[in-house]
């Protein structure tokens, strides 16, 4: 199988310490991680994925909204940039552990954090890159 992922989730993945926005969410957010930690391949796709899932039933769910689309436009051209490939919808990817650990120097730098400005886990996620990416899920 693979996982789908858009674009800014490839940053939120970096950081994720088992936080989120309700218990549903966060259950399954750890089923995503634990199918990328035994080795899954991602499919890069355009709107909501895997992780938005629990998400999609509320009235306006905020994956929908533009800035989840701008986060996406700006995850792509800063991960693709790094990764020396194309973030686009269609492009499979495996985070493999090289792969992470250069997405979390980048991360952790500021250099792939442009997507991350107005994000209300940005403080959070800054927090964990700072403590070196101490007890993350993947």
């Amino acid at each position: 199988m693979t996982v789908r992922l858009r674009a800014h989730h490839l940053l939120c993945l970096l950081t994720y310490v088992g936080k989120g926005y309700s218990p549903a969410f966060t259950a399954n957010y750890d089923k995503v991680v634990g199918r990328l930690g035994k080795g899954e391949a991602v499919l890069i796709v355009s709107g909501p994925d895997d992780i938005c899932a629990p998400m999609l039933d509320e009235p306006e769910p905020h994956c929908l909204r533009e800035s989840a689309v701008e986060r996406d436009r700006l995850a792509a051209r800063d991960v693709g940039a790094l990764l020396g490939r194309p973030i686009e919808a269609g492009e499979p990817l495996v985070l493999d552990a090289s792969s992470l650990a250069r997405m979390r120097t980048a991360f952790a730098s500021g250099q792939t954090r442009q997507a991350c400005s107005g994000c209300e886990w940005s403080d959070l996620c800054g927090a964990v890159a700072a403590s070196g990416f101490h007890d993350t899920r993947l």
